[in-house]
């Protein structure tokens, strides 16, 4: 097995029946604390509320922004809010590595990000389409077909700037009755893994393989319902991502519920996918990335989460394939 993503005590925190977490809203993330969707606000400049978000123009990045994006005071963040350790609500509080960065970003910035909850496969429909999201930030993995448009739900395509490194891996109940060990061993077996994810896209590719042994395949709307099916019997296997894997296994049931088997799979960079349009935006985000990957904060944050293995060194621009 690869290297492991591991919890630090200080930042472990309990989750019901291995990610039952309560979704409950969007929630506002800034460099100083999260704030609500209804926060009062002013019309001052500078440091002072806006209309609609904090701003600081004094912040090292400010003017890197598209001008909407400084009257406004906010980034506003598309993102699938039930992906422990990656992003997930915990007591309402939104915690993990992404909104970590997210803050980190918006020191740079001078603009808070504010997440907004929504099934993983309408994120960038709803960047390109609606024009709900400036950004999309939810351990979305990049790939050359996200990038094309090449999905239905994915038509315009986007530009990544690239933050993290992670595959997929397969999570089992614990001892491994099943023997499962890799990919192959899927074949006639329950499997469950998210829409519109990368681990869908490989169960399905591993089921041509399978002959008249095909795998009874369970399709998720959240990731925390595939892991609902492995708790259940439903399914004998979940193919999610390596760090959120790790992070199933080492909690749930105190860690005597689940593990994960085989190696990890087909590592990827994620991405925070920005509107092809908006280069501006997408230049000053990797501007900012650079910085807190530059300045240690962006290795404090994924030193509080255990998931020191997923770093890169630069922020790349459309790097997956």
């Amino acid at each position: 097995m690869t290297a492991r993503f591991t919890r630090r005590p200080s930042a472990r925190r309990r989750l019901a029946a291995a990610g039952a977490i309560a979704v409950t809203g969007a929630l506002l993330l800034t460099g100083c604390g999260d704030q609500t969707d209804d926060a009062d606000g002013g019309s001052g400049d500078g440091g002072k509320e806006g209309a609609k978000g904090t701003k600081s123009s004094e912040a090292p990045l400010f003017s890197e922004l598209p001008k909407e994006i400084q009257d406004a005071g906010v980034i506003r963040v598309g993102s699938d809010i039930a992906y422990p350790p990656i992003e997930f609500f915990d007591d309402k509080e939104l915690k993990g590595v992404d909104p970590g960065i997210a803050e980190a970003l918006s020191e740079q910035l001078g603009v808070k990000l504010e997440f907004k909850d929504a099934g993983f496969d309408q994120l960038i429909i709803g960047l390109n389409k609606s024009g709900k999201y400036d950004i999309v930030m939810s351990a979305m993995t990049d790939t050359k077909e996200r990038q094309d448009g090449a999905a239905e739900d994915e038509a315009g395509g986007v530009d990544f700037v690239d933050y993290f490194k992670a595959g997929s891996a397969l999570l089992v109940e614990k001892g491994n009755p099943k023997k499962i060990e890799s990919l192959d061993d899927l074949c006639g077996l329950g499997v469950a893994a998210q829409r519109g994810t990368a681990n869908e896209t490989l169960v399905n590719e591993q089921n041509k393989k399978c002959g008249d042994d095909k795998i009874d395949f369970f399709i998720a709307d959240k990731d925390t319902d595939s892991v609902t099916q492995l708790q259940n019997g439903r399914v004998q296997v979940v193919v999610t991502d390596y760090p959120v894997a790790i992070y199933s296994a080492e909690t749930a049931g105190g860690g005597d519920r689940f593990e994960v088997v085989g190696d990890q799979i087909d590592a990827a960079p994620y991405g925070i996918a920005v509107h092809k349009d908006n280069t501006q935006l997408r230049d000053a985000i990797q501007k900012a990335l650079q910085a807190i990957m530059d300045n240690g904060e962006y290795a404090k944050v994924l030193k509080e989460w255990g998931a020191e293995a997923g770093a890169l060194e630069q922020a790349t621009v459309n790097a997956g394939k």
